[in-house]
């Protein structure tokens, strides 16, 4: 299948065939190009996803250095784990876009692509004369997506943004920690992979509407909104009250008993979400049937507000019992439950390592065998794939200028001599 753009040639799906393994025309995004600007984590995880899908995903790094993330441990024979992990199914071309001969080259790559991902500071690709109203022109049909701190328009759109920014702004640290205890920052990159996960949405939509319409749009994506966005009811329970939500370490603002508990060994969850769930652990557990009744627990909102008394009642029955035996029993009442795993834990799962494919071992030309994050997306019909470990710098240089763009060896030589690639 061609994906068609208007004013621009078809992508070139004879180059796609040219990736290395187990590449099947059947996944979703087969077809599809992306040039991937993206550097360290929001932008590269996005890039990514669409490559587990099947998109010919070629990044391009400065020359000589690269994205940022190569510098970010942990190392193995010199190359970055890290990078690797966020840039499987990638190829890796260096282009110096600078120099005049690289912004030609970058724009006769635009003609053949269907998509280019950046995370620049607004306004840099504008300057660099690449930026979207200038790539339209050569290519009408081309999907720009940009992921930045605080998206291209707006009072703060000029600052800088990193992660830890976007958890701090977005509110996302007021609401996380110990209750009582200082604002505290996820302990993941949470404001990144949102990032992340909304600019392939919006890629995605700009796609089908592509399909109607025959022409491409930007797409903008800030950091700050994607975390103010997965805050959800903090938001609402404020319009609502005028009253700021506060820490409450494991407890939830909405529902109780919806908590971790201390047993034996560790602590546990327990998660009653409706009032026939919260009858049963009282009934069916911990033989508790008179807290059905209590007037301090007659509703969800009277258990929020008297969680703490009630967490004394159930950590009764709790802490008699060690966390797989708390699991056990619970979950065989059909209420949810669950320990709190470590990593070592989860990548020892069954469930989540081997029948989710949440980890996938792949061959890397220095790293050697390693093992990547998988795809949380299944498609039944069009499963994500790990077709490619992440590009060592300008690994792909040879085959994509000279196969995509047609560039002879001399010419290619003269841009190695001039720093261009």
């Amino acid at each position: 299948m061609y994906i068609t753009v208007l004013g621009a040639e078809p992508t070139l799906l004879k180059e796609v065939r040219n990736m290395e393994v187990n590449t099947a025309q059947n996944q979703a995004l087969y077809g599809i190009r992306v040039l991937d600007l993206t550097r360290v984590v929001a932008g590269p995880y996005g890039g990514s996803i669409l490559g587990d899908f099947g998109a010919d995903v070629i990044k391009i790094e400065v020359p000589g250095r690269g994205d940022d993330a190569r510098g970010y441990g942990p190392y193995r024979n010199g190359e970055s784990v890290y990078y690797a992990n966020l840039n499987h199914n990638k190829r890796g071309i260096t282009l110096n876009l600078k120099s005049e001969e690289g912004k030609e080259i970058f724009k006769k790559l635009v003609a053949k692509a269907d998509v280019v991902i950046e995370n620049y500071r607004p306004g840099v690709m504008d300057k660099l004369g690449l930026g979207y109203d200038v790539l339209k022109e050569i290519n009408p049909g081309l999907i720009y997506g940009a992921v930045s701190g605080f998206g291209s328009y707006g009072p703060y759109s000029q600052r800088p943004g990193y992660d830890i920014i976007s958890q701090a702004m977005g509110g996302l640290m007021s609401v996380t920690g110990a209750e009582g205890g200082d604002p505290t920052r996820s302990g993941n990159a949470m404001g990144d992979m949102l990032g992340g996960m909304n600019l392939v949405m919006g890629v995605l939509l700009a796609l089908v509407a592509r399909q109607r319409t025959g022409k491409g749009q930007r797409v903008d994506v800030s950091l700050v909104d994607s975390v103010v966005a997965s805050l959800e009811n903090a938001y609402i329970r404020y319009f609502e009250s005028g009253q700021l939500p506060v820490r409450m370490g494991n407890a939830y603002a909405s529902i109780a008993p919806y908590d971790s508990y201390q047993a034996k060994d560790g602590k546990v969850i327990i998660a009653c979400g409706n009032q026939k769930l919260y009858e049963k652990l009282c009934r069916e557990v911990l033989d508790m049937e008179w807290m059905i009744t209590d007037e301090r627990f007659l509703t969800v909102p009277l258990r929020v507000k008297n969680n703490k008394e009630q967490k004394k009642y159930i950590e009764e029955w709790t802490t008699k019992h060690t966390v797989a035996e708390v699991v056990d029993i619970i979950l065989g009442k059909g209420i949810p439950a669950g320990p709190i795993n470590n990593v070592k834990q989860i990548v020892e799962d069954e469930h989540i390592r081997d029948a989710r494919e949440m980890f996938v071992d792949v061959d890397h030309p220095v790293i050697g065998k390693m093992t990547v994050n998988g795809n949380p997306i299944k498609l039944m019909d069009m499963m994500p794939r790990v077709n490619r470990p992440g590009p060592t710098l300008g690994q792909h240089n040879e085959e994509i200028y000279k196969n995509v763009l047609g560039i002879d060896d001399d010419t290619y030589n003269e841009l190695i001599g001039k720093q261009v690639i």
